[in-house]
């Protein structure tokens, strides 16, 4: 296998982060959102990544010029609605949104566009990636069952890092493997409690509803990851953490990136614990060493439930 990993990011965002540095402030704009984010950590980790979008707007052409500067071949399509945003305010110490907007709901013609390129990206790929959007209303979850069932009935495995109703489209579609949190199998009702059992089940379920393999991220207990007929508690590395936000993307691309390059699933599990260990002790979100994620791969233990 080549390594090629499609990521499908229908609506990415552009951020803007105000931090302080030798006392002044300190602003960071960057490209971001979920599929930007794990295409970063799929492209560090070696996979060749292509990103497939959707911009539109004033800051939709400043996306586009941020993503050139990415590690991954970029399909931009641009749209009639502006893209979405965020500004976060971290001068604290801590992360304060100032204000958002995920982005106009995208249009029937701009998902065609979008729709045709991911497909064809998507035949060429070992692996491709489907990434939510900031909001569930931006893009029809339809369009994720559509593009899982005619990947998959072309023999491309399809990874998935979605919740509620584009959750539920991709397992209609067959999907090869889902990384759910636990906050999400909560707020989806898939889990009637927070307890390892309710999660074991919600786990098991998700199989039964149409996934080869899943894996149920839970903060800072070990994760559960269901694969060849057992479940599995995935065990990291304790570290500080710096930032919590987008472990669970970092997860989704190291899973991917073995894939793609033709390892199993318990190496990938594993490769997508270490990404998501590692990622928590930074400020970017899906960024890391590839020789740091290798040397916490080596304590990533996998402790079968039975």
């Amino acid at each position: 296998m080549s390594g090629k990993v499609l990521v499908f990011a229908p609506a990415p965002v552009l951020t803007v982060t105000v931090e302080q540095a030798a006392g002044a402030p300190d602003l960071h704009v960057h490209p971001g959102g979920q599929g930007v984010w794990q295409a970063r950590m799929a492209a560090t980790l070696g996979s060749d990544v292509t990103l497939c979008v959707s911009v539109g707007g004033e800051t939709g052409e400043l996306l586009d010029t941020l993503l050139a500067g990415q590690e991954s071949t970029v399909r931009s399509v641009r749209r009639s609605a502006g893209s979405g945003w965020y500004v976060h305010d971290r001068r604290a110490g801590t992360r304060e949104a100032v204000a958002d907007w995920p982005g106009a709901p995208l249009q029937r013609h701009d998902l065609d566009e979008l729709y045709t390129i991911a497909l064809a990206e998507g035949l060429h790929s070992d692996v491709t990636v489907l990434s939510g959007p900031a909001d569930p209303t931006v893009v029809d979850p339809d369009v994720y069952r559509r593009l899982t069932t005619d990947l998959t009935g072309n023999g491309i495995r399809v990874v998935a890092d979605l919740s509620g109703d584009h959750l539920k489209a991709v397992l209609r579609g067959g999907v090869a493997f889902v990384k759910v949190s636990h906050e999400e199998l909560l707020r989806d009702g898939r889990s009637i409690d927070d307890t390892e059992d309710a999660f074991v089940a919600a786990g098991r379920t998700l199989l039964d509803d149409g996934a080869e393999a899943a894996l149920v991220s839970r903060a800072g207990d070990p994760a559960l990851a269901f694969f060849d007929g057992t479940v599995q508690r995935v065990h990291v590395p304790r570290l500080q953490i710096k930032d919590h936000r987008g472990a669970g993307d970092s997860m989704s691309a190291g899973v991917a990136a073995v894939l793609a390059r033709g390892g199993d699933l318990g190496e990938a599990i594993r490769t997508g614990a270490a990404a998501g260990a590692l990622n928590v002790t930074r400020h970017g979100l899906g960024t890391g060493r590839a020789d740091a994620i290798e040397a916490l791969l080596s304590r990533v233990r996998l402790e079968s439930l039975g």
